[in-house]
């Protein structure tokens, strides 16, 4: 029997995906070997490869004149793809929102290749919230605007998008399909897969096609949108496997109904489980109400050594992977699309019966 996934990430897959690709994984379509056995430019696997940008732009409702690219080396590649692909048009100053552990990586990579002006930042409180338009101190000749919309590790989540006059750039490895989202009011989105895309090996880039054109001269190949764009993110063997588990999760998604279906069940979620923490005087929500995330719960008790107890019986409830990030504490469940209305309710019903039997 399959247990409740609350990790963070390489997170839980949706059940339908994982059974399709256990049935398909010794003999695809027939051919007599697994999907990942064949070549990347054989017909078949560029049908799955066209097909899983296909129902992604469907899912996003991509505009034509943005690139979808999959991609090696995650998110934290992308940390140093952004500022060489952006800062070669002369400017070599980017703004930088700065509200936690993600965005801090995105900022110290980029301050190796050009000048990072951080526009407004959440630590005076502990990254508990997202900063609001009336804290910024923007540059104002920036050749990028760059925020992570929602932080993982502290569970903030911005409930608006930016306003900037130069290109916007997000990190939506956390909250990307979960929602509807207006691409047309970003440059460049980008996303490791291993939250609501897909397994990990693999991100997906989102980029307007005007900024192909604004790479440093010196950037390397393997991080160049260019060049990933011109051959069709094909210019070295992609992870294959991890771009065919992906195209069936857009597949799931659409089935499921879309983001708009994902955004209504992860306020469903999230709500449930915030409801009880608000309830409770055993266990809380370190982040700010206006900024709490939808995918992301940080929790704690009021009595932390208690905390060992909580994750040991959790387990043993079939409740997985609630411990809090390591540089934070305290305990997390991340709810991304493939995690079910029924595993919140297991695990505030779970933390209602600790409670009790502790009080």
């Amino acid at each position: 029997m399959r247990k409740f996934n609350f990790c963070a990430g390489p997170a839980a897959l949706p059940e339908p995906v994982l059974r399709q690709a256990q049935q398909e994984l010794l003999d695809w379509q027939g051919l007599g070997c697994s999907v990942m056995e064949i070549s990347h430019r054989s017909p078949e696997f560029v049908e799955v490869a066209e097909r899983a940008e296909q129902d992604l732009r469907d899912l996003l409702a991509i505009p034509a004149n943005y690139k979808v690219l999959f991609l090696h080396g995650g998110a934290t590649a992308q940390f140093s793809a952004v500022p060489w692909n952006l800062f070669g048009a002369g400017r070599k100053v980017a703004d930088y929102i700065h509200t936690g552990q993600w965005a801090n990586k995105a900022i110290k990579e980029a301050q190796r290749y050009g000048q990072v002006n951080v526009v407004a930042s959440s630590e005076d409180r502990n990254f508990t919230y997202a900063p609001g338009p009336d804290s910024w101190q923007q540059s104002g000749d920036a050749a990028y605007f760059h925020y992570t919309p929602n932080e993982t590790i502290g569970g903030v989540e911005f409930d608006y998008i930016p306003e900037v006059s130069c290109p916007l750039v997000a990190d939506m490895s956390s909250n990307i399909l979960s929602q509807p989202l207006p691409v047309e009011k970003f440059g460049v989105i980008y996303a490791g897969a291993q939250k609501n895309i897909g397994p990990s090996g693999i991100a997906v880039a989102i980029v307007r096609d005007d900024l192909l054109e604004r790479a440093l001269p010196e950037i390397p190949r393997s991080l160049s949108w260019k060049v990933a764009a011109d051959a069709g993110s094909m210019d070295n063997t992609p992870p294959t496997f991890a771009w065919y588990l992906s195209g069936l999760v857009f597949q799931w998604l659409k089935a499921q109904g879309g983001v708009e279906a994902m955004a209504e069940q992860s306020l469903r979620k999230s709500a449930l489980l915030y409801d009880y923490l608000d309830r409770s005087e055993f266990f809380s929500s370190p982040v700010e109400p206006g900024s709490r995330s939808r995918m992301n719960v940080p929790f704690v008790l009021a009595d932390d050594s208690l905390d060992k107890a909580f994750l040991r019986e959790a387990e043993e409830a079939g409740l997985l992977n609630l411990k809090g990030h390591r540089s934070v504490g305290g305990m997390r469940a991340s709810l991304y699309n493939a995690v079910p209305l029924a595993a919140v309710e297991a695990l505030v019903a779970f933390m209602a019966d600790f409670e009790q039997r502790r009080t």
